[in-house]
């Protein structure tokens, strides 16, 4: 089978990111593609450096294999968390945590008390996790894949693409500082949080820096919801979906117009790349809370890493035709 090309852009979304973990093992297991360039944000940026970190160090294989020690060890640092599941929903296999009293007096707290006070030791459970599982100068070196993390500026709101050969663990940690968790990590000087408020994730970097026109999108925020949200609990969590994928949906309005212009003849195709554009989603994702965001238990985990060698799986059957083709998504539905 003719394998072919395919750039990824990975979105953030804490323990979600475990659906995203799945559909890596599902396309480095895959015999129809190959990955050439890989942006992400938070979970997704972490989930792109291990495995950029694996295939270098031993392939499809060991990429494989260390994202799976990596969740591993995320789950076993999350047996300490405060915030865990109540008998009632372990009893009832409910994933979400909004009935954990850690986690509601949590969510009471940081409306009121800042992270600098409530973690005056910026102590992050995931940097030794990181460090272990991501070698710098592997990263560094690759050239079969690359790699983008994104970070926003909190001084001046505009995001901050570190590229491979630019990675540290301080821009990893910088792509995932939620604010509500974590004070700024300070790069040359300059605070960061959380990519996703300015590129969840970014896409960009791909058609810059790769000459591979196919970008696959691994969606773990949907983007539409049917029900309006009624409780403050809903609401919040979906004025969040919305404003960390304003971005998203901001550089695919981007890419439709470019493509009309150059079907239109209006640009020349030899200078300006026709991008296409895919995407791995599950319905599956939509009903779990924002709470389960920070759910990292290992059987959760597994559940979503198989939802997201499902979703590949099924993307790969579907869609694997369409790639070097034409877009597997409605770009025009999508930005309507």
């Amino acid at each position: 089978m003719n394998r072919k090309k395919i750039n990824l852009a990975l979105q953030g979304g804490g323990a979600h990111g475990a659906f995203t973990w799945g559909v890596l093992t599902a396309l480095m297991e895959s015999e129809k593609v190959d990955l050439c360039g890989v942006t992400g944000t938070s979970a997704g940026a972490m989930n792109a450096a291990v495995l950029v970190s694996g295939y270098v160090k031993g392939g499809p294989a060991e990429a494989v294999a260390r994202l799976d020690a990596f969740w591993r060890d995320v789950a076993e640092a999350a047996r300490f968390s405060p915030f865990q599941r109540t008998f009632f929903d372990r009893l009832f296999g409910n994933w979400s945590l909004d009935s954990s009293p850690t986690y509601l007096a949590f969510d009471l707290a940081s409306r009121m008390v800042s992270p600098a006070l409530a973690n005056p030791l910026d102590i992050n459970p995931l940097r030794p996790i990181i460090e272990r599982y991501v070698d710098l100068d592997a990263v560094a070196a690759c050239e079969e894949i690359k790699l983008f993390v994104a970070a926003t500026n909190v001084h001046t709101g505009k995001a901050r693409i570190f590229s491979h050969t630019e990675l540290t663990i301080e821009a990893l940690l910088a792509s995932a500082c939620v604010p509500e968790l974590f004070t700024p990590v300070f790069i040359d000087g300059v605070p960061y949080w959380d990519g996703g408020f300015m590129g969840n994730p970014p896409l960009y970097p791909l058609f810059y820096n790769t000459d591979v026109a196919d970008c696959v999108i691994v969606q773990i925020n949907p983007i539409e919801r049917v029900d309006t949200p009624v409780t403050a609990r809903d609401i919040v969590n979906r004025v969040n979906e919305i404003t960390f994928n304003a971005s998203l949906l901001r550089e695919l309005r981007a890419v439709r117009f470019v493509t009309r212009l150059i079907e239109d003849g209006k640009l020349d195709p030899n200078e300006y790349m026709r991008v296409r554009v895919h995407r791995i989603a599950s319905e599956e994702l939509n009903p779990l809370s924002s709470s389960s965001k920070l759910n990292g238990e290992w059987a959760f985990l597994r559940h979503l890493n198989a939802i997201g060698q499902r979703a590949a799986g099924q993307w790969l059957e579907r869609h694997y035709e369409d790639i070097g083709v034409r877009d597997s998504i409605d770009l025009a539905s999508e930005i309507a």
